[in-house]
């Protein structure tokens, strides 16, 4: 009988899904301030794609050095007006070396998404790996993957980053190594989360409904306990993209990052810390593009906070006022 309750849940949990994904859309549109930060986060992500189209366009590239287009007198200041800008360079040109603006700053857009979003995966799978795997092993294994999570935890991310950045091999590719090291240390808290979760959703009838049908331990925890995980570790996910993007570009700032000739954001700023003066938009263009894209992706997974958990009351008051939230509450409910 219990092998034909779970059968008969099978579409159930299909259409459910699908509901959800509908009621998640409309409680998202809701929300003007989360859908102007996802066409923002969008626009970031197509400019990061479509890097060497677009310096192709302009006829640049983001490492050839032009020496004639600074003024050596001055200390290799920029030539002409607003740092170099013209038709040919379209942000200006880089002091002492005159690399191209525009092209480091979308190449740049590439490798600072590019790592966070790369290591945010990896801070999900690890840590959606090992919550399960605790919640489910119980006893020691339980004990013992929790004191393996609480030391990651309380480790500090950037001494351990810097420590690790600096004995490895200058040869090894930086953006990958970045990569690793954020994700492989920062997976901690989403653990956590996810094995309070599992544990919260063992004790539900559906779970123990497949329990008792003779569904293995991860059988049910692939068909039954990841669909419940969705919600939490999409919202921890979308929060830990706009801090893996600050912790890159401060790992680059401090100079055990991304290593020149290669762009980032963050190395950007660490040379114009000497230029702002002389050539403001080297250290402006950068700055900025690390602040719309972090406030974006905040923004946008705090609108995907509200959306997922309708009882939750937004921190921002734009785009979420009580007409359009009821608005949507009756959709729902229709």
């Amino acid at each position: 009988m219990s092998e034909a309750l779970v059968a008969t849940q099978v579409p159930e949990v299909s259409s459910s899904g699908a509901s959800a994904a509908r009621q998640f859309w409309r409680r998202l549109r809701t929300q003007r301030a989360a859908l102007v930060a996802a066409a923002v986060v969008a626009l970031l992500v197509l400019v990061a794609l479509a890097a060497p189209l677009l310096t192709a366009l302009e006829g640049q590239d983001p490492t050839t050095y032009h020496p004639s287009l600074v003024d050596s007198a001055r200390g290799g200041v920029p030539t002409g007006s607003f740092g170099g800008i013209g038709a040919d360079h379209w942000l200006g040109v880089e002091p002492q070396t005159g690399r191209d603006l525009f092209a480091r700053l979308v190449y740049g857009a590439r490798v600072s998404l590019g790592v966070a979003l790369a290591a945010t995966v990896i801070q999900v799978v690890v840590g959606v790996v090992m919550g399960i795997a605790s919640a489910l092993g119980r006893g020691w294994v339980d004990q013992l993957l929790s004191r393996i999570t609480d030391i990651f935890v309380a480790m500090p991310l950037m001494i351990m980053s810097l420590a690790l950045l600096a004995i490895v091999p200058a040869g090894f590719p930086r953006p990958v190594l970045v990569t690793l090291v954020i994700g492989f240390i920062a997976w901690g808290n989403i653990a956590k989360i996810v094995r309070a979760q599992t544990l919260t959703l063992q004790g539900l009838d559906y779970v123990s409904a497949a329990r008792l049908s003779g569904w293995g331990t991860w059988r049910i925890a692939r068909r039954e306990l990841l669909p419940g995980l969705a919600a939490p570790v999409i919202t921890y996910a979308a929060i830990l993209i706009p801090v893996n993007i600050s912790i890159e570009a401060a790992l680059s700032f401090l100079g055990v990052g991304v290593k020149p000739p290669t762009p980032s954001w963050g190395q950007m700023l660490t040379a114009a810390d000497v230029w702002y003066q002389a050539a403001p938009q080297y250290l402006l263009l950068p700055a900025g593009s690390l602040f719309v894209t972090v406030l974006a992706l905040t923004v946008l997974g705090d609108g995907v906070r509200v959306a997922l958990d309708p009882r939750a009351a937004s921190r921002l008051s734009v785009g979420t006022g009580s007409r359009r939230e009821a608005r949507a509450d009756k959709e729902e409910t229709a």
